[in-house]
């Protein structure tokens, strides 16, 4: 062979050998990114070839799925009161993707999971069609619906726990969105995914305010500085007189910080919490110290950055202030930030006598032939405060319902402990405040079966209408009522 020929020769060669190494690398190295590439239209019209598996609440599937009347996609996704459940279910959207639990457990829903293969394997082998399993949820669909009837119309959010064992009973955000709207690929789809984008919509109907959005917690806070001030010994007893001016001067400042009502000079811990005195708490704040009030608050569950239920939930922030600041922080305002979720937590912790358990809303995930795979099981996520000091809180918080700011949240035949608080916010208080209410609900028996945070920020209330008291402690109340009733 001469020597050009040759050239060509090896030349050929290479280039086959190069084929080769690059075929097998797209069959083998990058075999799993292909197949779950967006992209891969074959592995979409695969997924949406049989229907997905449904997302239960109370032993009933709140999802479903239809056949398409047009394009590659058999099947999309249908919700039963969509607007209601999106806050936990997300959506799943052939042209847009999917979020939350819909994305969280979409191996199970599509058949697709690893701890399916032998039940998919034997399905295959005996001809039958890949199904999608199901996930049970924790969450209570009478307390769902009481939260979001009674948020209406107006923004905000409900939390509701398990005190006992941490399952989450109902998650509502408002105002809210319909996943089935934008579930397909049509130009109908296409426009309703676009009315609810936060650019078009100032509302931001998809940001879940449950998990996701953080407000001053304002005075519901005060529990947790009270519960500062017993566990570090500031205070001993909850009837004994403190040591507090009114107006009290915010430390290292000449402001001075003033209560809304109440005779709050001395009060005591029990009285400064039913009436909300902001210098008793704000005192109490400055007394106890910025370092020990952040150890309390993520005793509760603050600056905890990785909070899965097992949708994340954001950080709530407890900050490393200077004095006055902190002062500020310990009646719930300056950069003090919680989500409804976490104040639900606070509510709970001392409901379940300090022992703080972590929420989540899995309860369990099961095959298309109801075998189950996988159940969660109630994790103790701190001991918040000891059984004594929760005993106290619950006293104070009892009297708070009983006679203070929450009577509006009272159950007949059910003790009820509470706090509201009206949090400030916007440039030198310029916005309108956020009315909160958090509460326990407590049976006869002992038992406390529910434990709630609600949040409302309602731009067409007068401002001074916005209170705990009058906005978000009768919707609490609904849900807690909702939980109780369902539990005969």
């Amino acid at each position: 062979m001469n020597k050009p020929l040759r050239r060509i020769a090896i030349f050929c060669g290479l280039l086959i050998l190069t084929l080769l190494i690059r075929d097998n690398w797209l069959q083998y190295a990058k075999a799993d990114d292909l197949a779950t590439d967006d992209a891969n239209r074959r592995v979409n019209i695969a997924r949406y070839a049989t229907p997905r598996g449904d997302i239960i609440v109370d032993g009933k599937a709140i999802t479903g799925s239809v056949e398409a009347t047009s394009g590659d996609y058999k099947y999309k996704r249908t919700w039963t009161n969509g607007a209601m459940w999106a806050p936990v279910t997300g959506y799943s959207s052939q042209a847009f993707g999917a979020n939350q639990l819909e994305k969280l457990e979409d191996g199970i829903l599509t058949g697709n999971d690893d701890r399916l293969f032998f039940r998919n394997t034997l399905d295959m082998i005996t001809g039958k069609k890949k199904e999608g399993g199901s996930v049970v949820t924790t969450l209570n669909a009478a307390a769902q619906k009481a939260a979001y009837n009674g948020l209406g119309d107006k923004k905000g959010a409900v939390a509701a726990i398990d005190p006992t064992t941490g399952k989450i009973l109902a998650l509502v955000s408002t105002p809210s969105y319909d996943p089935s709207k934008f579930a397909g690929t049509s130009d109908s789809d296409a426009e309703a995914w676009k009315a609810v984008q936060k650019e078009n919509n100032e509302d931001d109907p998809m940001l879940n305010r449950a998990l996701r959005e953080t407000y001053p917690p304002g005075s519901t806070f005060k529990v947790v500085t009270a519960a500062a001030a017993l566990e570090n010994g500031v205070v001993s007893g909850i009837d004994e007189a403190t040591d507090t001016p009114d107006p009290y001067q915010l430390p290292q400042t000449t402001t001075d910080l003033t209560n809304e009502h109440g005779d709050c000079e001395n009060a005591t811990l029990r009285e400064a919490l039913r009436v909300s005195c902001n210098t008793v708490f704000a005192k109490l704040s400055d007394t106890v110290g910025s370092e020990k009030m952040i150890e309390q608050a993520e005793k509760f569950g603050y600056n905890n950055a990785e909070l899965d239920t097992p949708v994340r939930a954001s950080e709530s922030v407890y900050p490393e202030d200077n004095r006055p600041q902190n002062a500020m922080d310990g009646i719930g305002q300056a950069s003090n930030r919680a989500t409804p979720l976490q104040m639900a937590m606070v509510a709970s912790a001392v409901a379940n006598d300090g022992k703080l358990m972590k929420p989540y809303m899995v309860d369990q995930l099961k095959a298309a032939n109801l075998d189950t795979i996988e159940t969660t099981e109630p994790q103790e996520l701190s001991q918040a405060v000891s059984s004594e000091t929760a005993q106290k809180l619950q006293q104070m918080m009892e009297t708070v319902v009983k006679t203070g700011t929450g009577t509006t949240a009272q159950i007949d035949g059910v003790t009820v402990g509470g706090k509201t608080g009206t949090a400030q916010h916007g440039l030198n208080n310029s916005e309108k405040p956020y009315a909160w209410f958090i509460s326990y609900a407590k049976l006869s028996d002992g038992s406390s079966p529910v434990a709630v945070a609600v949040v409302v920020e309602d731009g067409s209330a007068n401002r001074d209408d916005i209170t705990g008291g009058g906005l978000a402690a009768p919707i609490a109340k609904k849900v807690m009522q909702a939980v109780i009733d369902s539990k005969k």
